[in-house]
């Protein structure tokens, strides 16, 4: 992590404030210098044009998404807005709880789904994916909390806590499973990152389970309160969602070709180095589209 871009943004312990809050559409959003890109605009599907594409976001995930103030900020909040500038469609953010994001876009409520999203089989199922970035699994503790992590059998004897509906609460809740019954682990989960913070702070939890690089920015940002634990495991893509459709799929294309220019634009690179995420950054040849047809 590039610390000293990180640690001018979010605090990481605030409070939970409004779930349900929007930012504006595109027009004076960060870009990065982003530029209209005809050819990937045509593949944007009729019903999405001249339109304001709802973008779904659970904003207590920072470097990757929070708020600061009532602006939505942060590395996939930029790229979005990166996107938008390339395929000409307006987008507003809207910050929901993460757990409600894919009903929300299976319901037709949401247009995109853009908040870290681990690419797995199971939602597969349900969105289709393109991959932008991978990441890994990452444990954090209160300063002097004297735990260590191996691998998720380390969590035996330990209270964890966990963002609801993140592969980390099922990958937690799996080992969980295996721990003897002289050492279980019991798994906390809360509604948003912001929540699973405040039990590691206060002692509720002995530790924090998180996608590696927000467990990192988490200890940057805490002044001290927060120490990493381990290495992190699990390293996996990040998928923004479309819907399960013809169009969902069409916009998913069309989001695909536009990352693909970011790349070679060197805007794309210039957002990852902004927010101290390049150890994640992918390759135009792994910006993929992946859910089979449903």
């Amino acid at each position: 992590m590039e610390r000293k871009s990180l640690l001018r943004h979010v605090a990481v312990v605030v409070g939970a404030g409004a779930l349900v809050l929007s930012t504006g559409v595109v027009a004076g959003a960060s870009t990065f210098g982003a530029k209209y890109n005809a050819t990937d605009a045509k593949l944007v599907p009729a019903p999405y044009k001249n339109t304001v594409l709802q973008v779904a976001t659970d904003a207590t995930y920072p470097p990757d998404e929070s708020m600061q103030g009532t602006t939505m900020i942060g590395f996939d909040v930029d790229l979005m807005n990166a996107i938008a500038a390339t395929l000409g469609v307006k987008i507003k953010e809207n910050n929901v709880t993460f757990d409600s994001i894919l009903a929300g876009i299976k319901g037709g409520r949401y247009q995109v789904g853009n908040s870290s999203f681990t690419d797995n089989t199971a939602r597969e199922k349900q969105v289709y994916f393109v991959d932008y970035f991978q990441a890994g699994e990452g444990v954090y503790a209160k300063k002097g909390e004297k735990v260590s992590f191996t691998g998720l059998k380390s969590f035996c004897g330990l209270k964890i806590a966990v963002e609801t509906g993140t592969v980390e609460q099922t990958d937690a809740q799996t080992a969980a499973k295996t721990c003897p019954a002289s050492k279980k682990a019991v798994v906390l989960t809360f509604p948003t990152q912001t929540g699973a913070n405040l039990a590691v702070l206060s002692g509720q939890a002995n530790v924090g389970f998180a996608d590696s690089q927000i467990a990192t920015y988490i200890v940057a940002t805490s002044k001290g309160k927060f120490e990493n634990v381990g290495s992190a495991i699990n390293v996996a893509p990040y998928g923004i969602a479309f819907p399960k459709t013809a169009t969902g799929h069409k916009m998913a294309m069309a989001t695909q070709a536009a990352i693909k220019t970011l790349i070679a634009s060197g805007v794309y690179h210039a957002i990852l180095a902004h927010w101290g995420v390049t150890q994640g950054g992918l390759p135009a040849g792994k910006i993929v589209i992946n859910g089979a047809a449903g």
